[in-house]
């Protein structure tokens, strides 16, 4: 964190029970925390001039998934600064492929990893980038 004003971070998921989960443990860790249900209202939230410092992203969503949100947000030059962590439970390596061919900086399983560790994983993440 730099100085009082906390991170901000795009939690992209279409399951409401995770995206509230984690909403509250990064808003515990200060994070200002906005959410987003799929990838095409993550896409419009950027385009209407939201910028964060970290995303995280689901991979597989209704209307438009994480791999295409995260395609269409490098071709706008979307969030070009943020930290961007895929939580998913896709672990195919041919996602992972895609997605650190699309510039990502981490990538997570959901099933293996419990939200506290996603948490200190972002935290990490972003103060390796200063």
């Amino acid at each position: 964190m730099t100085g009082t004003t906390p991170h901000k971070i795009l939690i992209v998921d279409d399951d409401k029970f995770l995206l509230n989960m984690y909403s509250i443990k990064f808003q515990k860790e200060k994070f200002d925390v906005t959410v987003a249900s799929d990838g095409l209202e993550a896409l419009k939230k950027l385009q209407d001039g939201f910028v964060p410092d970290a995303i995280v992203l689901d991979i597989v969503m209704p209307v438009m998934d994480g791999l295409e949100c995260l395609e269409k947000m490098r071709v706008e030059n979307l969030a070009k600064d943020a930290t961007v962590l895929i939580l998913s439970n896709q672990g195919q390596s041919s996602d992972i492929d895609k997605a650190k061919r699309l510039g990502i900086d981490g990538y997570i399983v959901k099933a293996t990893t419990i939200p506290s560790e996603v948490v200190t994983e972002v935290q990490r993440m972003l103060a390796n980038k200063k």
